[in-house]
Formats: C-alpha cells, structure tokens, sequence
C-alpha cells in the first residue's frame, strides 16, 4: 500500500514537472548570450576630410570619398566584460572636385590608415538584445591624407545588428583628430559585414534561473525514482528472507558435516587456496557490471564450483571509501547480487551462493573518508572476495579464518 501511495505520488509530479517545463520551462536562443569571440570584417569606408566635417557632416556629394571596391579590413578579439580589441585598415581615394581641407582637390590622392581601438560593448550597460548590438570606442592610428601623414586620436561610435549567431553587419563613424603636425581632423565612416569565430556562449540572468529550475525539477524526479527502487529492493528483500534463512540453515548443516569429515576438510583447504589463487572481483566506479576480467575470474570460479557441488559459497561486495555510507552498502550489495546473478547463469544453483555487501566497512588501505588516494588506491577496494562457507567461520584469501560482518 505504502508503494503504490509512493508511486502515485511520483507519476503526479513527475507529471507535472513535465507539463510545465513544456509549457514554461524551455531554454531557447533567447536565453543565451555571446561573452566572447573573434571577429572579422570586410567593407567599405567613407572619409570626410572638407575641413568643416565636425561642423557639417551632413554634406555628402561634395565632401564624402569612396571608392566601389571593398576598402576596409578588421580584426578584433571582444571579451566577457564588454571591452574589445581591434585592429583596421582602411584605403580610400579623395575625389577630384571635392573639398579637402577647405580646398576644393584639382587631381585624385590616395589614403591610407592604419588605426587600433578600444571599444565597449552598451548592451554591458542598457541590457542584452538578441540583435542590436550599439558600442563606443577610442583608439590611436596612423592616416596618410592628401600628402599628409599624421597621427590620430580616434572616437568611435557606431552598431552591429545579427543574421545569426555569426553573421552581421558593422556600422560605425569614427572622429579621427590630428597630432604631430597641422593637418586637419576628418571623419571616416564604414560598414561592414562581420563574421564571429571562436564563440564562447553564457546564459542571461533569465537563462540561469530557468536553467536552475530545470535542474531542481530533474533532481527532484530522480530522488523520488530512487526513492521507488529503495522501496523496491526493500521488499523483494523481505519477500525473499525466508528462503534465505532455510537454505541458510541447510548450507550450515551441510558444512557442519564437512568440517567433521578430516578428508572433506582437506579438499575444503584445498579448494580454498584454488580460490585464493583467481583473485577477487574488481568493479569500475560507482558501477555494480561486471566488466570483461571479471567474468573471466568468475567464469574459472563457477568451473570450480561445479567440481566441487558439496559446498556453498558465500560473496562478500565492498566499496571504496567515497559516497555516502547508507549509498555504499547498497552499492556493494548491488555488486554481490550481480556477482550471485552471473554464476547463476554459469549453471551455479542459487542456494550454494550467498550474498553480503559491506560498503566501506573493510578498506584494504588506508584510503577512507578525508585521505587522498589515487584511482588505483581506490579501485583496490572496489571488490567482491568469493569464501567456502563454513558454519558460522569462512576462510579468507590468506586463509585464516574469520567471522562474517555485515
């Protein structure tokens, strides 16, 4: 009655955890956020060098130069807090019959700037958005302008809007002011299209709260199914404990006879030292499956038993020292049951075998609770020991006898 009130229980939260992560709790693109990444560009730039360009910018035939091939190229590494570096170069053309430095231009001049930045990311500042990405920048660089070089202080302003996580355009006006000689300050527009690699991912505050939740609601189902399989175990423990205790009974009256039998002891001896000489069972971590050498041991095991059908065998599981207690002793039963299952199925009759999990009760080092051990150290304590039962002693691997613990 007990379980089937558990079990209800379980289905009807179990139930409703679901329905309402589907409904509700469902991480999308929206939760997610770019910290970090590599960036490249390819555009275009547009120079307004008339001498009035901080007073008028809005005059573009006359005072804009541009060239129709693609004439900027950037790199930049952006970071977790916002800040990011960049590196550009531009090339541009000052247009015959423009104004350059107050002068209208009688023959064609090059350009060429070499510029580095700083910039910061506003979403930082105003909030993430999925697609409007504004910035703010300085930087120094290097321009030669109508026969000019000259240093530059840069101001930068400007967006990057998102096809995609890794798709975008880059537009921006940069405030570039002269040092070093007289030349004139100018402005340099762009857009480009950019391209982000080596994407590190975050999730927004919203993202992080729902991602919590989500893990409480699977902790929480996971808690009430071990929850079933304790309740489980628990009574096909109790169901099976009169069995066990009459074949218990039969298995000490049958070595009883054997022990008053000096030939029988001999064989018992014997047959002890053979299994002494196969070594114990190991187990991987936190796993009660028997792996390939095992079942080798246990294969050569069952082969002995069948010789010697008279006795009964008794599997003492352990664990090593990490986990809980109460997990390890169910841990190491779990291990003497899988051991007691797989002679079985070698053709071992269930009540020759008997089956005792210890937990971490009987360490062979020192490696318990608060000592650091290597995996080796503890994988010497994940082990099943297989004993030749003997009335209410057992011999163990060195052959001393000893009292069964639980």
């Amino acid at each position: 009655m007990k379980r089937l009130k558990l079990a209800f229980l379980a289905i009807l939260l179990i139930g409703c955890f679901g329905l309402y992560s589907q409904d509700t709790i469902v991480l999308t693109s929206k939760d997610s956020l770019m910290e970090s990444s590599w960036m490249v560009g390819v555009g275009w730039n547009f120079i307004d060098d008339s001498g009035d360009a901080f007073r008028d910018f809005t005059t573009i035939r006359d005072q804009w130069n541009g060239i129709a091939l693609p004439s900027r190229v950037n790199i930049g590494k952006y970071f977790e807090n916002g800040l990011g570096i960049e590196a550009i170069a531009s090339y541009n053309r000052y247009k015959r019959g423009n104004i350059i430095d107050g002068v209208i231009l009688s023959e064609f001049k090059d350009y060429f700037s070499i510029d580095s930045r700083l910039s910061y990311d506003l979403n930082k500042l105003v909030g993430h958005t999925a697609w409007f990405d504004p910035y703010v920048g300085v930087g120094i660089g290097y321009a030669d302008a109508n026969d000019v070089p000259r240093g530059t202080y840069n101001a930068i302003i400007g967006f990057r809007t998102w096809f995609s996580d890794r798709w975008g355009l880059d537009f921006s006006s940069s405030g570039k002011w002269s040092f070093g000689n007289e030349a004139s300050n100018h402005i340099q527009h762009a857009v480009a299209v950019v391209y982000q690699f080596n994407i590190k991912k975050g999730l927004t505050k919203k993202g992080e709260e729902k991602a919590t939740l989500l893990k409480q609601m699977e902790e929480e189902a996971q808690r009430i199914q071990d929850s079933l399989s304790y309740v489980k175990l628990m009574e096909e423990e109790a169901a099976t404990a009169l069995a066990e205790r009459l074949a218990k009974e039969k298995e000490e009256a049958l070595l009883a006879a054997q022990q008053r039998n000096k030939d029988k002891s001999d064989i018992l001896e014997m047959l002890q030292n053979q299994l002494d000489s196969l070594g114990a069972v190991y187990f991987d971590f936190d796993s009660s499956y028997l792996n390939a050498p095992s079942k080798r041991t246990l294969d050569a095991v069952a082969v002995l038993m069948e010789e010697h059908p008279e006795h009964t065998f008794e599997i003492h599981a352990h664990t090593d020292s990490r986990g809980t207690d109460a997990y390890n002793i169910w841990l190491s039963d779990r291990r003497a049951k899988s051991t007691v299952d797989y002679l079985v199925t070698k053709g071992i009759e269930v009540s020759r075998l008997e089956s005792n999990g210890h937990g971490e009760s009987q360490l062979v080092n020192k490696c318990k609770d608060g000592i650091y051990c290597n995996e080796d150290m503890h994988a010497q304590n994940r082990r099943a020991n297989i004993l030749i039962l003997v009335k209410k002693n057992l011999l163990s691997l060195d052959g001393r006898a000893i009292t069964p613990q639980r």
